[in-house]
Protein backbone atom coordinates (compact mmCIF):
# COMPACT_ATOMS: atom_id res chain seq x y z
CA UNK A 1 0.00 0.00 0.00
CA UNK A 2 2.95 2.34 0.54
CA UNK A 3 5.35 1.01 -1.28
CA UNK A 4 4.99 3.52 -4.09
CA UNK A 5 5.39 6.48 -1.86
CA UNK A 6 8.96 4.48 -0.45
CA UNK A 7 10.06 3.97 -4.05
CA UNK A 8 9.38 7.18 -5.12
CA UNK A 9 11.55 8.66 -1.76
CA UNK A 10 14.54 6.05 -2.86
CA UNK A 11 14.44 7.78 -6.31
CA UNK A 12 14.53 11.26 -5.25
CA UNK A 13 17.35 10.82 -2.67
CA UNK A 14 19.46 8.72 -5.40
CA UNK A 15 18.79 11.75 -7.67
CA UNK A 16 19.92 14.11 -4.98
CA UNK A 17 23.26 12.30 -4.84
CA UNK A 18 24.11 11.92 -7.86
CA UNK A 19 23.13 15.56 -8.58
CA UNK A 20 26.08 15.56 -5.70
CA UNK A 21 28.62 13.75 -7.32
CA UNK A 22 28.20 16.07 -11.01
CA UNK A 23 28.31 19.25 -8.83
CA UNK A 24 31.79 18.15 -7.45
CA UNK A 25 33.30 17.02 -10.67
CA UNK A 26 35.41 19.63 -12.75
CA UNK A 27 33.10 23.22 -11.51
CA UNK A 28 34.26 25.73 -13.69
CA UNK A 29 34.86 28.72 -11.50
CA UNK A 30 35.34 31.19 -14.41
CA UNK A 31 31.90 30.75 -15.65
CA UNK A 32 31.17 32.75 -12.44
CA UNK A 33 33.53 35.36 -13.32
CA UNK A 34 30.98 36.44 -16.43
CA UNK A 35 31.38 40.09 -16.57
CA UNK A 36 34.98 39.86 -17.42
CA UNK A 37 34.39 36.63 -20.26
CA UNK A 38 31.77 38.54 -21.79
CA UNK A 39 34.33 41.23 -22.63
CA UNK A 40 37.01 39.05 -24.61
CA UNK A 41 36.04 38.13 -28.06
CA UNK A 42 38.57 36.32 -29.89
CA UNK A 43 40.52 38.00 -32.85
CA UNK A 44 43.51 37.31 -34.65
CA UNK A 45 44.43 41.08 -34.80
CA UNK A 46 44.82 40.26 -30.50
CA UNK A 47 46.78 37.75 -31.28
CA UNK A 48 49.06 39.26 -33.61
CA UNK A 49 49.75 42.14 -31.68
CA UNK A 50 50.31 39.90 -28.33
CA UNK A 51 53.36 38.44 -30.32
CA UNK A 52 54.65 41.72 -31.29
CA UNK A 53 54.60 43.09 -27.87
CA UNK A 54 57.60 43.05 -25.77
CA UNK A 55 58.37 41.86 -22.07
CA UNK A 56 60.63 42.07 -19.10
CA UNK A 57 60.49 40.04 -16.03
CA UNK A 58 59.97 40.25 -12.11
CA UNK A 59 60.25 38.17 -9.24
CA UNK A 60 57.17 38.02 -6.52
CA UNK A 61 57.31 36.11 -3.25
CA UNK A 62 54.55 33.26 -3.07
CA UNK A 63 53.54 31.99 0.36
CA UNK A 64 51.99 28.17 0.38
CA UNK A 65 50.75 26.77 3.48
CA UNK A 66 48.70 23.74 4.31
CA UNK A 67 46.93 22.77 7.22
CA UNK A 68 44.51 19.46 7.75
CA UNK A 69 41.94 21.34 10.74
CA UNK A 70 40.74 17.57 11.96
CA UNK A 71 37.15 19.40 11.59
CA UNK A 72 37.66 22.25 14.40
CA UNK A 73 36.44 25.03 14.03
CA UNK A 74 38.73 27.97 14.89
CA UNK A 75 38.52 30.13 17.89
CA UNK A 76 38.38 33.92 17.69
CA UNK A 77 41.54 34.27 19.35
CA UNK A 78 43.38 31.70 16.97
CA UNK A 79 46.90 33.01 16.36
CA UNK A 80 47.34 33.10 12.99
CA UNK A 81 51.12 34.38 12.82
CA UNK A 82 53.01 31.73 13.86
CA UNK A 83 51.70 29.96 10.61
CA UNK A 84 51.89 33.32 7.90
CA UNK A 85 55.09 34.52 9.98
CA UNK A 86 54.50 37.68 8.27
CA UNK A 87 56.28 40.08 10.84
CA UNK A 88 59.71 38.15 9.29
CA UNK A 89 59.07 37.26 5.75
CA UNK A 90 56.02 38.94 4.11
CA UNK A 91 54.95 37.91 0.67
CA UNK A 92 53.44 39.63 -2.18
CA UNK A 93 50.73 36.45 -2.94
CA UNK A 94 49.44 33.77 0.17
CA UNK A 95 48.10 30.65 -1.22
CA UNK A 96 46.42 28.86 1.73
CA UNK A 97 45.10 25.36 1.74
CA UNK A 98 43.00 23.86 4.40
CA UNK A 99 41.78 19.74 4.45
CA UNK A 100 39.24 18.57 7.28
CA UNK A 101 37.64 22.31 7.70
CA UNK A 102 34.17 20.54 8.52
CA UNK A 103 33.80 16.58 9.65
CA UNK A 104 33.92 14.30 6.82
CA UNK A 105 30.58 12.70 8.26
CA UNK A 106 27.79 11.84 6.09
CA UNK A 107 25.96 14.98 6.40
CA UNK A 108 28.96 17.37 5.01
CA UNK A 109 29.72 14.66 2.43
CA UNK A 110 26.25 14.18 0.63
CA UNK A 111 24.51 17.37 1.92
CA UNK A 112 24.95 21.41 1.43
CA UNK A 113 28.03 22.60 1.91
CA UNK A 114 28.98 24.55 5.71
CA UNK A 115 30.25 27.64 4.34
CA UNK A 116 30.01 29.70 7.78
CA UNK A 117 33.34 27.87 8.41
CA UNK A 118 35.32 29.35 5.64
CA UNK A 119 34.07 32.66 6.25
CA UNK A 120 35.55 32.75 9.95
CA UNK A 121 38.90 31.45 8.09
CA UNK A 122 38.98 34.05 6.14
CA UNK A 123 38.37 36.70 8.32
CA UNK A 124 41.06 35.41 10.31
CA UNK A 125 43.66 35.16 7.93
CA UNK A 126 42.94 38.86 6.39
CA UNK A 127 42.93 40.09 10.12
CA UNK A 128 46.54 38.75 10.39
CA UNK A 129 47.67 40.05 6.84
CA UNK A 130 46.40 43.26 7.65
CA UNK A 131 46.85 43.14 11.32
CA UNK A 132 43.24 44.10 12.25
CA UNK A 133 40.68 42.66 14.38
CA UNK A 134 38.84 39.83 12.58
CA UNK A 135 35.76 40.91 11.29
CA UNK A 136 32.84 39.39 12.77
CA UNK A 137 30.87 36.81 10.34
CA UNK A 138 27.24 37.53 10.30
CA UNK A 139 24.85 34.53 10.22
CA UNK A 140 22.29 35.73 8.29
CA UNK A 141 24.70 35.81 5.39
CA UNK A 142 23.53 34.21 1.99
CA UNK A 143 26.56 34.90 -0.07
CA UNK A 144 29.26 33.32 1.40
CA UNK A 145 32.67 34.80 1.30
CA UNK A 146 33.95 31.49 0.51
CA UNK A 147 32.60 31.18 -2.75
CA UNK A 148 32.97 34.53 -4.16
CA UNK A 149 35.51 34.84 -7.26
CA UNK A 150 35.80 38.61 -7.53
CA UNK A 151 35.56 40.61 -10.79
CA UNK A 152 39.24 41.80 -10.44
CA UNK A 153 38.92 45.05 -12.81
CA UNK A 154 36.14 45.79 -11.04
CA UNK A 155 37.02 45.38 -7.26
CA UNK A 156 39.42 47.66 -6.24
CA UNK A 157 40.93 47.98 -2.84
CA UNK A 158 39.30 50.10 -0.68
CA UNK A 159 40.04 54.44 -1.10
CA UNK A 160 42.49 54.68 2.45
CA UNK A 161 43.57 51.17 2.33
CA UNK A 162 47.13 51.09 1.85
CA UNK A 163 48.95 49.36 -1.19
CA UNK A 164 50.65 46.94 1.03
CA UNK A 165 47.77 45.46 2.20
CA UNK A 166 46.40 41.53 0.96
CA UNK A 167 42.58 41.09 -0.23
CA UNK A 168 41.11 37.66 -0.84
CA UNK A 169 40.87 37.24 -4.55
CA UNK A 170 39.13 34.11 -4.69
CA UNK A 171 38.43 31.06 -2.32
CA UNK A 172 36.42 27.71 -3.06
CA UNK A 173 35.35 25.05 -0.57
CA UNK A 174 34.60 21.85 -1.57
CA UNK A 175 33.65 19.22 1.25
CA UNK A 176 36.08 19.56 3.98
CA UNK A 177 39.16 21.14 1.50
CA UNK A 178 39.38 24.81 1.03
CA UNK A 179 41.93 27.19 -0.66
CA UNK A 180 41.85 30.57 -0.28
CA UNK A 181 44.24 33.14 -1.93
CA UNK A 182 45.37 36.86 -0.98
CA UNK A 183 47.20 39.29 -3.24
CA UNK A 184 48.50 42.77 -2.34
CA UNK A 185 46.45 45.28 -3.57
CA UNK A 186 48.92 46.66 -6.09
CA UNK A 187 49.18 43.19 -7.31
CA UNK A 188 45.11 43.33 -7.94
CA UNK A 189 45.10 45.10 -11.62
CA UNK A 190 47.73 42.66 -13.26
CA UNK A 191 45.86 39.41 -12.03
CA UNK A 192 43.19 37.76 -14.56
CA UNK A 193 41.51 34.45 -15.95
CA UNK A 194 40.83 33.20 -12.65
CA UNK A 195 39.14 29.57 -12.80
CA UNK A 196 38.36 26.68 -10.56
CA UNK A 197 38.56 23.00 -11.40
CA UNK A 198 37.37 20.72 -8.38
CA UNK A 199 38.17 16.74 -8.69
CA UNK A 200 36.07 14.41 -6.04
CA UNK A 201 37.66 11.11 -5.70
CA UNK A 202 36.23 9.81 -2.23
CA UNK A 203 33.43 7.57 -1.83
CA UNK A 204 32.84 5.89 -5.17
CA UNK A 205 35.11 7.76 -6.48
CA UNK A 206 33.37 11.09 -7.32
CA UNK A 207 32.35 12.47 -3.78
CA UNK A 208 34.35 15.57 -2.31
CA UNK A 209 35.64 13.74 0.57
CA UNK A 210 38.57 13.07 -0.90
CA UNK A 211 40.03 14.92 -4.52
CA UNK A 212 41.32 18.49 -4.96
CA UNK A 213 40.38 22.10 -5.45
CA UNK A 214 42.53 23.72 -8.20
CA UNK A 215 42.84 27.19 -9.08
CA UNK A 216 44.45 29.17 -11.82
CA UNK A 217 44.79 32.67 -12.51
CA UNK A 218 47.52 34.73 -15.00
CA UNK A 219 49.97 37.23 -12.93
CA UNK A 220 50.95 39.46 -15.53
CA UNK A 221 51.66 37.20 -18.55
CA UNK A 222 52.59 34.21 -16.16
CA UNK A 223 50.23 31.21 -15.57
CA UNK A 224 49.97 29.91 -11.96
CA UNK A 225 48.03 26.90 -11.35
CA UNK A 226 47.41 25.52 -7.27
CA UNK A 227 46.43 22.22 -6.60
CA UNK A 228 45.02 21.67 -2.72
CA UNK A 229 44.33 18.62 -2.10
CA UNK A 230 43.59 15.60 0.41
CA UNK A 231 44.28 11.98 -1.15
CA UNK A 232 43.16 8.70 0.19
CA UNK A 233 44.00 7.64 3.99
CA UNK A 234 45.70 4.62 5.60
CA UNK A 235 49.05 2.72 5.94
CA UNK A 236 48.46 -0.29 4.09
CA UNK A 237 50.10 -1.25 0.36
CA UNK A 238 46.67 -0.91 -0.80
CA UNK A 239 46.26 2.61 0.39
CA UNK A 240 49.68 3.93 -1.20
CA UNK A 241 48.61 2.51 -4.47
CA UNK A 242 45.24 4.65 -3.94
CA UNK A 243 47.22 7.29 -3.05
CA UNK A 244 49.14 7.51 -6.41
CA UNK A 245 45.56 6.47 -8.26
CA UNK A 246 43.92 9.56 -7.01
CA UNK A 247 47.18 11.73 -7.90
CA UNK A 248 46.62 10.65 -11.63
CA UNK A 249 43.35 10.59 -11.39
CA UNK A 250 43.59 14.69 -10.34
CA UNK A 251 45.79 15.24 -13.33
CA UNK A 252 43.78 13.87 -15.55
CA UNK A 253 40.60 15.22 -14.46
CA UNK A 254 41.57 18.69 -13.98
CA UNK A 255 40.14 20.59 -16.71
CA UNK A 256 40.06 25.19 -16.94
CA UNK A 257 38.68 26.87 -19.94
CA UNK A 258 40.83 27.61 -22.36
CA UNK A 259 39.43 31.36 -23.37
CA UNK A 260 37.99 32.52 -26.62
CA UNK A 261 41.65 32.39 -27.94
CA UNK A 262 42.15 28.91 -27.23
CA UNK A 263 45.40 30.11 -25.79
CA UNK A 264 44.50 29.11 -21.93
CA UNK A 265 46.46 26.18 -20.48
CA UNK A 266 43.69 23.09 -19.61
CA UNK A 267 45.81 20.75 -17.82
CA UNK A 268 47.86 21.07 -14.49
CA UNK A 269 50.99 20.54 -15.92
CA UNK A 270 50.40 23.14 -18.61
CA UNK A 271 50.49 26.01 -16.26
CA UNK A 272 54.07 28.31 -16.29
CA UNK A 273 54.28 28.18 -12.07
CA UNK A 274 52.42 24.99 -10.59
CA UNK A 275 52.29 24.23 -6.86
CA UNK A 276 50.77 21.29 -5.12
CA UNK A 277 49.90 21.21 -1.57
CA UNK A 278 47.30 19.26 1.13
CA UNK A 279 47.17 16.57 2.91
CA UNK A 280 49.16 13.91 1.18
CA UNK A 281 48.62 11.01 3.33
CA UNK A 282 51.90 9.48 2.68
CA UNK A 283 53.46 7.11 5.25
CA UNK A 284 56.43 5.62 6.14
CA UNK A 285 57.60 2.27 5.13
CA UNK A 286 58.49 0.52 8.97
CA UNK A 287 56.41 -1.06 10.99
CA UNK A 288 54.80 1.12 13.62
CA UNK A 289 56.82 -0.13 16.33
CA UNK A 290 60.17 1.09 14.89
CA UNK A 291 58.88 4.39 13.49
CA UNK A 292 57.88 5.54 17.08
CA UNK A 293 61.09 4.11 18.49
CA UNK A 294 62.91 6.60 15.92
CA UNK A 295 60.48 9.23 16.73
CA UNK A 296 61.06 9.07 20.23
CA UNK A 297 64.93 9.14 19.11
CA UNK A 298 63.81 11.86 17.07
CA UNK A 299 66.04 10.60 13.96
CA UNK A 300 63.91 12.52 11.44
CA UNK A 301 66.89 11.60 8.31
CA UNK A 302 66.75 7.74 9.03
CA UNK A 303 62.63 7.91 9.01
CA UNK A 304 62.57 9.84 5.95
CA UNK A 305 64.53 7.46 4.18
CA UNK A 306 61.71 4.92 4.29
CA UNK A 307 59.06 8.27 3.68
CA UNK A 308 56.63 6.74 1.32
CA UNK A 309 56.06 10.00 -1.43
CA UNK A 310 60.26 10.53 -0.97
CA UNK A 311 60.18 6.74 -2.91
CA UNK A 312 57.14 7.30 -5.05
CA UNK A 313 58.87 10.90 -6.47
CA UNK A 314 62.43 8.75 -6.85
CA UNK A 315 61.07 5.77 -8.44
CA UNK A 316 58.39 7.58 -11.33
CA UNK A 317 55.65 5.54 -9.81
CA UNK A 318 53.63 9.07 -9.34
CA UNK A 319 54.54 12.77 -10.09
CA UNK A 320 56.91 12.14 -11.99
CA UNK A 321 59.03 15.43 -12.90
CA UNK A 322 58.22 17.56 -9.62
CA UNK A 323 60.02 18.94 -6.93
CA UNK A 324 60.03 18.65 -2.99
CA UNK A 325 62.36 20.84 -1.22
CA UNK A 326 64.32 19.46 2.12
CA UNK A 327 62.58 18.14 4.91
CA UNK A 328 64.21 19.42 8.01
CA UNK A 329 60.87 19.53 10.26
CA UNK A 330 59.90 16.29 12.08
CA UNK A 331 56.13 14.42 10.82
CA UNK A 332 53.27 16.84 11.07
CA UNK A 333 50.65 13.86 12.01
CA UNK A 334 49.59 12.42 14.17
CA UNK A 335 49.00 14.11 17.07
CA UNK A 336 47.42 13.89 20.75
CA UNK A 337 44.90 16.81 20.86
CA UNK A 338 46.12 19.93 22.18
CA UNK A 339 49.52 18.04 22.82
CA UNK A 340 53.78 17.85 21.76
CA UNK A 341 52.98 14.40 21.91
CA UNK A 342 52.33 12.10 19.01
CA UNK A 343 49.87 9.53 19.48
CA UNK A 344 51.24 6.03 20.77
CA UNK A 345 54.56 7.54 21.16
CA UNK A 346 54.47 8.61 24.50
CA UNK A 347 54.64 6.51 27.39
CA UNK A 348 50.94 6.43 29.05
CA UNK A 349 49.94 5.46 25.13
CA UNK A 350 52.37 3.27 24.04
CA UNK A 351 50.76 -0.06 24.10
CA UNK A 352 47.73 1.72 22.58
CA UNK A 353 47.15 1.33 18.90
CA UNK A 354 46.87 3.86 16.70
CA UNK A 355 48.37 5.57 13.46
CA UNK A 356 51.91 5.96 13.19
CA UNK A 357 53.69 9.66 12.57
CA UNK A 358 54.17 10.46 9.26
CA UNK A 359 55.06 13.59 7.06
CA UNK A 360 51.37 13.51 5.54
CA UNK A 361 51.46 17.43 5.14
CA UNK A 362 53.30 18.10 1.86
CA UNK A 363 54.23 20.90 -0.37
CA UNK A 364 55.69 20.11 -3.95
CA UNK A 365 56.20 21.93 -7.53
CA UNK A 366 56.43 21.26 -10.94
CA UNK A 367 58.55 22.95 -13.91
CA UNK A 368 61.02 26.26 -13.98
CA UNK A 369 60.80 29.39 -12.97
CA UNK A 370 60.65 28.99 -9.25
CA UNK A 371 62.79 28.57 -6.35
CA UNK A 372 61.80 27.33 -2.60
CA UNK A 373 63.47 29.69 0.33
CA UNK A 374 61.48 28.03 2.70
CA UNK A 375 60.11 24.86 3.94
CA UNK A 376 59.30 23.96 7.38
CA UNK A 377 56.05 23.75 9.62
CA UNK A 378 54.40 25.61 12.76
CA UNK A 379 53.44 24.70 15.85
CA UNK A 380 49.99 25.07 16.35
CA UNK A 381 48.34 22.37 18.35
CA UNK A 382 44.70 22.90 16.78
CA UNK A 383 44.80 19.70 15.39
CA UNK A 384 46.46 16.12 15.02
CA UNK A 385 48.01 17.61 11.76
CA UNK A 386 50.34 20.65 12.21
CA UNK A 387 50.48 23.26 9.25
CA UNK A 388 53.17 23.31 6.91
CA UNK A 389 54.57 26.60 5.07
CA UNK A 390 57.07 27.33 1.87
CA UNK A 391 58.30 30.35 0.67
CA UNK A 392 58.84 30.90 -3.04
CA UNK A 393 60.55 33.33 -5.41
CA UNK A 394 58.69 33.26 -8.98
CA UNK A 395 59.88 34.89 -12.32
CA UNK A 396 57.01 36.88 -13.88
CA UNK A 397 56.49 37.55 -17.10
CA UNK A 398 55.06 41.62 -17.78
CA UNK A 399 54.45 43.30 -20.99
CA UNK A 400 56.05 46.65 -22.00
CA UNK A 401 53.27 49.06 -22.23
Amino acid sequence: MFRPKIMQGLKLKESKIMRKILSIDSFKGENQNSSEARKETPSLNQASAYSRKRFYHQTKKIFVGSWNIGGITPPKNLDMEDWLDTGNNSADIYVLGFQEIVPLNAANVLGPQNRKVCTKWNSLIGAALNNRTPTKVVEGDKIAESQKIYPLKEHICAEGEHQQDFQCIISRQMVGMFITIWARCDLYQTIRHLSVSSVGCGIMGYFGNKGSVSIRFYLHETSFCFVCSHLASGGKESDRRQRNFNATDILSRTIFPSGPLQDRPQKIIDHDRIVWLGDLNYRIYMPSSTTQSLIKKREWETLLKYDQLKLELMEGNVFQGWHEGAIEFPPTYKYRPNSKDYLGCDEQHTRKRGRSPAWCDRIIWFGKGMRQIQYNRSESRLSDHRPVRAMFTADIKVAVN
